[in-house]
Parts: structure tokens; C-alpha cells; sequence
């Protein structure tokens, strides 16, 4: 059972207590992603991500590494477009201790001028090792295309112009505009210890209430547009990307059924036709990218440079089977019994528990048990997967393609 508290500040304490774990996650949850940045701020979310484990008044960042090693315990956190989450995984007994550790980041990081730079450095080399990754980077030019000058758009990462400019000033500012108990939720669930959620309570009531008002954000239109990029690669590669569903949107489940079946899994279509019955690409799949407003649908594929319009062509065959012949209502059953089997065995951890609360909290403000989400994704038929099929495919796709130097020649 999932359990909700309110704080006078405004921040949401969401519970999930497990008994037959020895285990308690602690997620803060952050409605501030790299989507509500200014230009300007490109970066800026996921550079406070990381300076909030650079030291606090009374922690170096090696005593917060060390600490957590010495209680056998993990604590990471990421960025994503929409939201920030700093968690921690402990072993019950330890939960306070690791509650009190991630409040001293939260609300006492220090900011120092020296780690700033450091950390500057330490990011402009994730984008490089992005950079070098190009079947990472090939996804980056497709988001950076079909949603040119919107915020959904721009790298999570930030670019080494905006790196550059952050200080210690830009930092508390976003910070004092985003981390805000309204844009705040913290998420538990494990074997909680009695008091805990009190303790979580006190620590987090220092936060004060903001009188910003959440200016709401323009849903951007996917542009379909076609981008080339060279690089020092032996593969060519390629991704394409269709409009899609919100993540509230009434039919989700049936694109997510429908992703499964196209591209989704091993037994899906483009893994059994291009890869087991062609040869073309080694790694094929398609995936969908859902948020609060718009989303999109993306297929991606690597081939040798020689195979690029074969693999090309491949997909689009696949795709015009499924307008011209459909699925059948065996891929749709297989596909909604395999959804539901990753759903329960994916939630068998603490920290899986924590994150699925704490993403439903942020977006929903409610929280569905497993029966009512599993008899949604039984609901699903092949009608309603073949005519989101057809309203997704009739528009023209993104398309985003690296391919090696040597084809300039």
C-alpha cells in the first residue's frame, strides 16, 4: 500500500513499506529537468546534479563517497528532461543516516568556486565520451533537429558554451526558482523504520514555500526533418522518429504494446526481419520517448556504410507491412503478457518500488495498484494498436543518420 503525506511546506512524502526486505530507498524527486531551462541554462540541471556530491559545510565530497561505503550502501542520482532525482539504497538500520546525508546535499552544498571547475571539466568529458559514442549520438542530432529551439530539444548535458558560464550564482538562482516544495517529492519504500518518515519530515521543512508561478511550457511540433553527421565510425547509423503519445495520454498502452511488437523486444518485427532473417544490423529496436505534453516513437539501426539503404529500406518495409497486412491478435496477446511480466518482476526491488512512486507522484498525483495497471494493458485490443499504428505512420519521420568519413570521399 502506498501511502501519501502532505508537508505544511508543500512537498509530497510518498511511502511504500516492504517487510520482507531488508533493504529502504530514498528518492528526491525533482520537477526540474534540462526542459525547463533557458537557453542560456543549457546544462544547468544536470551540472547542479552533479555539484550537489561536491561538498556540503560539513561533508567533503570524498567524506559523502565514504560514508555510504562504510554503511554498504549506494548513492547516485540523474537528470532526465523533465525531472532530477537524488537517491540513496541502504540497508534499513541505516536509512536515517542516509536520509540526513542526502538532506545535508539537498540543502547545504556548499558550491565552491574550485569544485565548480573541476566538475566543469568532468562534464565537458561526458559530452566528449557521448560524442565518441555514435549510436548515443546519433539519438542527440535526431532530438536536437525535429525539436530545434525548444528546450525538449536541446542536450541534457549542456554544451561547452554554457558549461562555461556557470557559477555559483547561476546555480543557487535556478536552484531557488526549480527546487521548490511544490516541484518536490520524496519518495521511500522498503523496510521503513518507525519514525523515519517524521525524521524525512523535519529535515525537509526548512524548504520554503515560492510565490513563482509555473509559467507552463509550449508543446513543441516534431519537425520532420532529414540530418547527415561524419564521423570516425566503421558503422553507419541510423534513427527516425514518428509523433507520438504524452505520457498521459488515454491510449498509452497501446503504444506501448505497439512498440513491443515493432521493435521492442527479441521476437519483435524488426529484430526477427532484420537482424535473424536479414543480417543487416546487429543491434535494431525501436522505443518510445513519452512526456507530461508530446512524445515520439524511434526506431534505430547500425549497419556497415554499404548496407545503410538497405537497412533504410528494410525499416520502412516493416512498417508498410504492419499499415497494409496489420498485426495479428496473437503478437498483440504475447506482447501484453510480456509487458505485465516485466511490470511485476521489474518491481521486486526496493529502489524500483521508489522510482515507479515517485515518477507517479510528480506526473499523476496518484498511484495505481499493479491490478489497475495490468487490466489497462489487458484492455489493449488489436483495433485500438492498428489504429494508433495508422495515425502514427502517416506522418512523415525525423530522420537522423552518421555515417563514416570515408563516404565524403
Amino acid at each position: 500500500m502506498i501511502n501519501k503525506l502532505t508537508c505544511k511546506n508543500g512537498i509530497r512524502i510518498v511511502s511504500e513499506h516492504i517487510p520482507y526486505v531488508r533493504s529502504v530507498a530514498v528518492g528526491i524527486w525533482v520537477e526540474a529537468g534540462s526542459r525547463y531551462e533557458l537557453p542560456e541554462e543549457n546544462g544547468l540541471t544536470h551540472f547542479i546534479e552533479h555539484m550537489l556530491f561536491k561538498g556540503t559545510e560539513t561533508r567533503t565530497a570524498k567524506q559523502i563517497a565514504e560514508e555510504f561505503d562504510r554503511i554498504g550502501g549506494n548513492i547516485n542520482a540523474f537528470t532526465s528532461k523533465e525531472n532530477t532525482c537524488y537517491y540513496a539504497k541502504v540497508l534499513d538500520h541505516h536509512a536515517e543516516h542516509a536520509v540526513e546525508i542526502l538532506a545535508d546535499m539537498f540543502f547545504h552544498s556548499q558550491f565552491d568556486a574550485n569544485e565548480i571547475e573541476k566538475e566543469r571539466q568532468v562534464v565537458l568529458e561526458e559530452i566528449n565520451m557521448v560524442e565518441d559514442t555514435p549510436d548515443d549520438i546519433v539519438h542527440e542530432y535526431l532530438w536536437q533537429a525535429m525539436y530545434e529551439n525548444d528546450p525538449l530539444g536541446a542536450p541534457i548535458l549542456g554544451t561547452e558554451e554554457t558549461l562555461n558560464s556557470f557559477t555559483k550564482e547561476t546555480i543557487q538562482a535556478y536552484m531557488k526558482k526549480h527546487y521548490t516544495p511544490e516541484n518536490v517529492v520524496i519518495s521511500v519504500a522498503g523496510n521503513i523504520p518507525e519514525g523515519l518518515l517524521e525524521y524525512i519530515e523535519t529535515l525537509f521543512s526548512q524548504l520554503e514555500k515560492s510565490s513563482n508561478e509555473k509559467i507552463p511550457m509550449a508543446t513543441p511540433e516534431l519537425r520532420a526533418v532529414h540530418v547527415e553527421n561524419f564521423r570516425e565510425t566503421e558503422q553507419a547509423h541510423l534513427c527516425l522518429a514518428y509523433p507520438s503519445l504524452s505520457v498521459k495520454a488515454d491510449n498509452i498502452y497501446s503504444l506501448v504494446v505497439m512498440n513491443n511488437i515493432l521493435g521492442g523486444s527479441m521476437s519483435s518485427r524488426l529484430f526477427q526481419e532484420i537482424r535473424e532473417e536479414k543480417g543487416l544490423a546487429y543491434s535494431i529496436y525501436s522505443y518510445h520517448s513519452s512526456y507530461e505534453d508530446t512524445g515520439a516513437l524511434a526506431i534505430y539501426g547500425g549497419t556497415s556504410s554499404n548496407q545503410l539503404e538497405e537497412l533504410s529500406m528494410s525499416i520502412q518495409q516493416a512498417i508498410q507491412n504492419v499499415l497494409e497486412k496489420g498485426f495479428t491478435e496473437t503478437e498483440v496477446s504475447n506482447a501484453k503478457e510480456q509487458l505485465k511480466g516485466n511490470l511485476l518482476l521489474g518491481l521486486e526491488s526496493s529502489n524500483a518500488r521508489m522510482s515507479r512512486n515517485g515518477k507517479n507522484e510528480l506526473l499523476y498525483g496518484e498511484h495505481r495498484s499493479l491490478d489497475e495497471v495490468s487490466a489497462s494493458i489487458d484492455e489493449v485490443s488489436l483495433q485500438s494498436v492498428m489504429d494508433l499504428a495508422a495515425e502514427t505512420f502517416s506522418h512523415k519521420p525525423a530522420i537522423s543518420i552518421i555515417k563514416p568519413k570515408v563516404d565524403q570521399i
